[in-house]
């Protein structure tokens, strides 16, 4: 990126993993300010202390937001609107490994959808705000599971899910897989894979209604093993699979890696939006592609997957077009 010394990065999620990697690497390019978000005062305030020791850089300005609390995401914006200065760059860093048991928050959805797709109210309060740059852009992390090629991740069946009980509602059908209501059950690596679909179909959305010069787009980290994403994981996923995938070539690459990754989907050309970029077809890692899959292009669903998450966002949404 060029000029970025004038330019201002807000990233989710920044206190440990992929979100401390990627606000590091946004300091180390040259951006003024990096605006890193925590869960809580002291947790952020312990980042930034190690971001700044990292990089030699006081850039670095706490905010506190936690993902599964919406009422931590409207004071965050609320606060965001005090201080000085739109946001250039905005790294929605967000997503856990399902537990193996299924845990929902206290607005009765399942946590994995909530900590991927809670982006769409801070996004939303960012553009109502007028708190992003006309050139800005948006970066949500997305996920290879969601290509449906992963072995043991698959995605859900929502028209057949919409079929019975819901005489063909899909809206009905995401918001039970969103809470994992009957007819949806709790299987942890398609309930991940479902979301970061849903990831890809909301970038999709809210592409067909920013301005014009403004971006979102769904970019994976990868296979990136050595984050505390993986604590909550079933034991198969901590104990079998992550400890072959880093012992496989090509299965896994680090942290800088993963969070170069949304450093770089974040400088494609303005012409580049609601797009969704993984590695290729079959792989886990190496050079970001276009995923171009069918059931990546569904008007349908992505408008239904738009109105459902707005709902969850208490109503709170951006004119999408029509």
């Amino acid at each position: 990126m060029t000029g970025v010394q004038n330019r201002t990065a807000l990233v989710t999620g920044a206190t440990s993993g992929l979100g401390f990697e990627a606000a590091a690497q946004l300091a180390e390019q040259g951006y003024r300010r990096v605006i890193a978000t925590g869960r809580t005062e002291a947790k952020i305030a312990d980042a930034i202390a190690r971001l700044s020791d990292r990089t030699g850089r006081g850039v670095f300005e706490p905010l506190v937001l936690d993902n599964d609390d919406l009422e931590t995401v409207e004071a965050a914006a609320e606060e965001l609107a005090r201080r000085s200065g739109a946001i250039d760059v905005a790294i929605l860093n967000a997503g856990i490994a399902p537990p193996k048991d299924l845990l929902k928050n206290d607005y009765g959805y399942d946590v994995t959808v909530t900590s991927s797709l809670i982006g769409h109210l801070l996004t939303m309060r960012l553009l109502e705000r007028g708190l992003l740059v006309d050139d800005a852009s948006i970066v949500i992390a997305g996920s290879e599971a969601a290509r449906g090629d992963v072995p043991t991740f698959k995605t859900a069946d929502l028209p057949g899910m919409a079929r019975e009980p819901f005489k063909g509602d899909l809206e009905a059908a995401i918001d039970a897989q969103m809470r994992m209501d009957p007819p949806a059950t709790y299987q942890p690596s398609d309930a991940y894979a479902t979301v970061k679909l849903f990831v890809a179909w909301w970038a999709a959305e809210l592409a067909r209604a920013l301005p014009e010069g403004m971006t979102v787009n769904a970019g994976s980290p990868g296979s990136t093993p050595d984050t505390n994403a993986i604590n909550n994981a079933p034991f198969c996923m901590r104990k079998l699979m992550v400890p072959l995938f880093r012992l496989i070539p090509g299965m896994s690459h680090s942290v800088g890696d993963g969070a170069g990754r949304y450093l770089e989907v974040a400088g494609y050309d303005s012409a580049v939006t609601g797009k969704f970029f993984a590695s290729k077809p079959k792989k886990m890692t190496g050079p970001l592609h276009e995923i171009t899959m069918d059931h990546f292009d569904d008007p349908v669903g992505r408008r239904a997957l738009w109105n459902v998450t707005t709902r969850v966002a208490g109503g709170v949404g951006y004119p999408a077009a029509s």
